[in-house]
C-alpha cells in the first residue's frame, strides 16, 4: 500500500491501515515536516474517530487547547458570544474545538505511527503510475536521485491541492479561487481579545479570528486590505494598522507571517480502480468552520477500515466503492456551505457591513439559545452530523437511529469505550433478543439508560457497527434476524461474536 503525502490525511490513513495489521509505505517529498501552518482547529468528530487509536487523543488533547466558547466582537466591544461547548455536552466526549497548530499535530501522528512500526520516508516523491487489474505499478524518485518502479496493491493520493495523483488520473478539480488575498500571523499580544478563548472580530469591511495558541501567543486569520493585496511581497506591517484597529490587539511580537488565496474546489470522482484521493488532493475550500484538515482526516479513516477489510478477505473489493459515495456527498455539501459562509464573511457592500457589524453580533447570541438550533450548529461545525444513510451499506433503522447514522454518544453507561477496537461490533441497549444468532462479532449489551432514550435508541434494537463507529444496519427488536441476512447480503465474512455486558 502506497501513501504519498504525509501530511494529516496521509498520517491518519497509514495509522489507521497500520492498526489493522495492512503494511503501508508511506512517503513525502519534503525533507522535514512542517514548521508553519494554517490548519489549527480539531473537532469532535476527530477526535472521536481518534479514539481507536489508542492514546492518541488524550496526547493530542494535552498539546492542544480546549476551547468552548466563540466571542463575537464589533467595534471596541464583546457584543455576544456563542457557547458551543454547551450544545456540545451530551453529544460527544469532547464538546469543544480543539485549538492545536497543523505542524504539532503532525508530530503527535507521526511519534503514534513510528510506535506502530512505520516510518515516513522523506524526499520521495510519487512520479507516476500505472493501473494494472491486480494493483498499481508506481514510479517513485527517492533522495539520492535514483528512479524505481515497485509493485503495490493500492495508490492514494494525499498530495495536497496539486496531487500528482489526481493530475495523473486525469480527474478535473473545478471550483475557483476567491479574489481577496489572506493572511495568517502568529504573533504575541496583549489587549482585551488576547483572552484564551477565540474572538470573531467583525467590521464593515471583513474579519479578523483571533485564536488562542498559547498563554501569549495567538493565531490571527484575516484579510489583507485591496491597497496592498497586488505588492509583490506583503509583511505584518500592511495589515498592522487593521489588526490594532479591528481587534484591539497590542501586538509586541511576530513569529512567523504568511499570505495566501483561498480555493474551493472539488475532484470529480475520489478513486479510479485501485488508486484514491483524500484530503487536499480531493477537495479544498474556505478556512470557514475550520473543516479542511479534519474533513481529510475522515476521508483517512473511512478508507482505512474498507481498505483493510477487502485485503484482509472480509468484505468485497465493492466495499471499496462506498468510499467515493459516501465522502463525495460530504464534500460536496461542505464545500457549497462553506462557501456561502466565507462569501458572507468577505463580502462588500453596506448589506453585508450591516450583517457583520450588526446582525450576527447581536441576533446569532439569542439566535443559538433558540431550543434545538444551537445543538444543531454545533453538528455542522464539529461534523458530528455528518451520516452516510445515502451508502450501499447503510439499512435498517430503529428507534430515530437508522443505517448510516453515527452511533449517538450515551454519556451514563459511555457506549463509545467498547469504539476503541475500531471493528465491527453490535449494541444492543436493554435486553438482548434470543433471535439475534450468531453475528460472528462482538455483542455489547448496554442497560437501556436515561441518556439512552435521550439519544433516540430504541430498547432491545441492534445496531450493527462499522469500524468507524458509524451504524451500518439496525434492527428493531424481534428483527435482530434479519441481520444474518444483512451480512451474508453484503458478502462480509466476520469472526466468532462474544457476548460483553457493560
Amino acid at each position: 500500500m502506497l501513501i504519498a503525502g504525509a501530511g494529516p490525511t496521509g498520517l491518519a490513513l497509514a495509522l489507521a491501515l497500520a492498526k489493522r495489521g495492512i503494511p503501508v509505505h508511506i512517503i513525502d517529498k519534503t525533507d522535514a515536516p512542517g514548521t508553519t501552518s494554517r490548519a489549527m482547529a480539531v473537532h469532535a468528530r476527530t477526535l472521536e474517530l481518534y479514539g481507536g487509536f489508542g492514546t492518541l487523543a488524550v496526547d493530542v488533547i494535552a498539546a492542544g487547547k480546549p476551547v468552548d466558547t466563540l466571542h463575537l466582537w464589533t467595534r471596541g466591544h464583546v457584543r455576544g458570544d456563542v457557547p458551543l461547548g454547551r450544545f456540545g455536552r451530551g453529544r460527544t466526549p469532547y464538546p469543544f474545538i480543539l485549538a492545536l497548530p497543523q505542524d504539532v499535530h503532525e508530530k503527535i501522528l507521526i511519534k503514534h505511527l513510528e510506535a506502530a512500526g512505520v516510518t515516513v520516508e522523506r524526499r520521495t516523491e510519487l512520479l507516476g503510475f500505472d493501473m494494472k487489474a491486480d494493483g498499481v505499478l508506481a514510479r517513485l524518485r527517492f533522495a539520492d536521485g535514483r528512479e524505481e518502479m515497485r509493485d503495490y496493491a493500492y495508490v492514494c493520493g494525499c498530495d495536497g491541492a496539486h496531487s500528482i495523483v489526481r493530475h495523473q488520473l486525469g480527474m478535473s478539480f473545478d471550483g475557483g479561487t476567491y479574489d481577496q488575498v489572506f493572511y495568517v500571523a502568529d504573533v504575541e499580544a496583549a489587549g482585551e481579545t488576547a483572552a484564551q478563548q477565540p474572538f470573531f472580530c467583525l467590521n464593515d469591511h471583513d474579519f479578523c479570528l483571533v485564536f488562542p495558541l498559547h498563554a501569549e501567543t495567538k493565531r490571527l486569520i484575516g484579510v489583507v486590505p485591496s491597497t496592498q493585496k497586488s505588492a509583490t511581497e506583503i509583511s505584518f506591517a500592511d495589515v498592522a494598522p487593521r489588526v490594532a484597529a479591528d481587534t484591539g490587539l497590542n501586538v509586541t511580537r511576530i513569529n512567523w507571517f504568511s499570505t495566501y488565496h483561498v480555493h474551493h474546489r472539488m475532484a470529480d470522482s475520489f478513486g479510479k480502480g485501485r488508486v484514491f484521493l483524500l484530503g487536499d488532493a480531493a477537495h479544498i475550500h474556505s478556512p470557514a468552520g475550520g473543516q479542511g484538515m479534519n474533513t481529510g482526516i475522515g476521508d483517512a479513516i473511512n478508507l482505512a477500515w474498507k481498505l483493510a477489510d477487502v485485503m484482509a478477505a472480509r468484505a468485497p473489493d465493492s466495499l471499496l466503492d462506498t468510499y467515493a459515495v459516501e465522502r463525495m456527498a460530504f464534500a460536496r455539501r461542505l464545500v457549497a456551505t462553506t462557501d456561502r459562509v466565507f462569501r458572507f464573511a468577505v463580502g462588500g457592500g453596506a448589506i453585508s457591513a450591516l450583517l457583520r457589524l450588526y446582525v450576527v453580533p447581536f441576533v446569532m447570541p439569542r439566535l443559538v439559545r433558540l431550543p434545538g438550533f444551537g445543538a444543531f450548529m454545533f453538528g455542522i461545525i464539529s461534523q458530528i452530523w455528518i451520516d452516510y444513510r445515502m451508502s450501499a451499506i447503510s439499512q435498517g433503522a430503529s428507534g430515530r437511529v437508522q443505517g448510516g447514522d453515527r452511533l449517538p454518544w450515551v454519556a451514563d453507561v459511555n457506549n463509545f469505550a467498547p469504539l476503541m477496537a475500531a471493528d465491527w461490533q453490535a449494541h444492543v441497549y436493554g435486553t438482548l433478543g434470543a433471535d439475534i444468532g450468531n453475528p460472528g462479532v462482538p455483542v455489547h449489551c448496554f442497560p437501556y439508560s436515561a441518556d439512552a432514550r435521550a439519544a433516540n435508541l430504541q430498547e432491545g434494537a441492534v445496531y450493527l457497527l462499522r469500524p468507524d463507529g458509524y451504524v451500518a444496519f439496525a434492527a428493531s427488536p424481534g428483527d435482530a434476524a434479519k441481520l444474518q441476512n444483512y451480512i451474508a447480503a453484503h458478502k462480509f465474512v466476520f469472526g466468532q461474536n462474544t457476548l460483553k455486558h457493560a
